[in-house]
């Protein structure tokens, strides 16, 4: 099958996107510095990148795209054997801006570039402009030597995950919102990720975590620890709207299938908190129209899904001393052979995403 412009797809090339805990090369990031977005002109959301880095850096090497005006600060900040790259962005959310990488059996790599519509557009979207970031993907690309293939639809990278083997997880509240793809029905977006990352199977969880900013991001509730084997974000208070969410999820995990006709494990991460924005960390946001609000008593998205699978490592937030202990040793349990390290994330959770939000795995060929 072939694009619009009549360019042969990534699947139609033998191309398929592997699994985050396959081999990996490098590691790319960007660096927080919008006022509107970060706290404190987002100093303390720099120093939490550069932890982060930091430690996928003891994994494989780390890229993170700065803009000019920022490079002297981030090199600074930065670990001298972590790259620092100038690219352009509004903001740094490398999931979902960047390219989603698919490999071949030639031992090719390539980009796919989805049109990118800061998670709803001018309809719920979190902030205006976002042109920058819509040229991320191609810029690492670029950068790279890599194959870039131009999706035809908006997705970001924090929508999906995969087992590598054909199946996709994803969810109806973010992939089937008015505010992505309104012209294209379930079964059309089932088919575009067909021929733009050869799955063949799309499991539907309804949600993601509760009042998450992304429209339900699926890697914020669940995610493949490795073929057949998923993570879920987990609740267990009745009086939490997660709850629901999170036994809707378990539902319909329990009753899939994988493209290769096999039952899901399923593996329950606690929910962190509940948590929520002070007034000091609200305060802080600078105030900018036609930017998502900060605001006092806020409930987070907190989520220990929202992890990085690097080479040997895994990197997930610390969130709530009650339960980090409690997620890392989950977490140790479902990667034996890696070292698990946990990163003070709060700072991250405060500008809508984690971990996994801020980083993209680039694939061995």
């Amino acid at each position: 099958m072939s694009d619009a412009n009549n360019n042969p797809s990534p699947k139609a090339l033998g191309f398929r996107m592997p699994g985050e805990f396959e081999p990996h090369d490098a590691c790319w990031m960007l660096w927080p510095q919008r006022g509107d977005v970060w706290r404190l002109g987002a100093k303390p959301a720099q120093r939490a990148f550069a932890a982060v880095a930091e430690a996928i850096s003891r994994s494989e090497t780390v890229f993170v795209g700065v803009n000019d005006g920022q490079y002297e600060n981030a090199r600074a900040m930065l670990a001298p054997h972590i790259r620092v790259v100038e690219i352009s962005s509004n903001d740094a959310w490398m999931r979902d801006m960047g390219p989603s990488f698919v490999i071949n059996a030639a031992g090719e790599r390539a980009g796919v570039d989805w049109h990118f519509n800061a998670w709803g557009g001018l309809n719920g979207g979190l902030y205006f402009p976002w042109d920058l970031d819509d040229r991320v993907a191609r810029k690492v690309c670029e950068i790279n030597g890599d194959r870039r293939f131009r999706a035809p639809f908006v997705l970001e990278g924090g929508a999906i995950h995969v087992d590598g083997e054909g199946t996709l997880l994803t969810t109806e509240e973010c992939l089937l919102n008015a505010n992505r793809n309104p012209h294209l029905s379930r079964g059309q977006i089932e088919a575009q990720l067909d021929e733009y990352l050869n799955i063949s199977k799309v499991i539907w969880l309804d949600s993601g975590t509760f009042n998450d900013e992304t429209n339900g991001h699926v890697d914020n509730i669940a995610c493949f620890v490795r073929p057949g084997v998923v993570a879920l974000h987990w609740c267990d208070d009745p009086a939490d709207p997660q709850y629901a969410i999170s036994r809707a999820a378990l539902d319909v995990l329990s009753q899939a299938t994988d493209a290769r006709g096999r039952k899901l494990e399923v593996h329950k991460l606690p929910q962190p908190g509940p948590l929520y924005m002070s007034a000091d960390e609200a305060v802080g946001v600078d105030l900018c129209e036609g930017s998502h609000p900060r605001t006092e008593g806020e409930r987070m998205a907190g989520s220990y899904i929202n992890f990085y699978i690097g080479n040997s490592v895994v990197v997930f937030p610390l969130l709530d001393k009650a339960l980090d202990g409690q997620a890392r040793e989950i977490l140790q349990g479902l990667f034996p052979e890696r070292e698990i390290i946990g990163v003070d994330a709060r700072e991250i959770l405060l500008g809508g995403g984690n971990i996994h939000c801020i980083t993209q795995q680039q694939p061995s060929t």
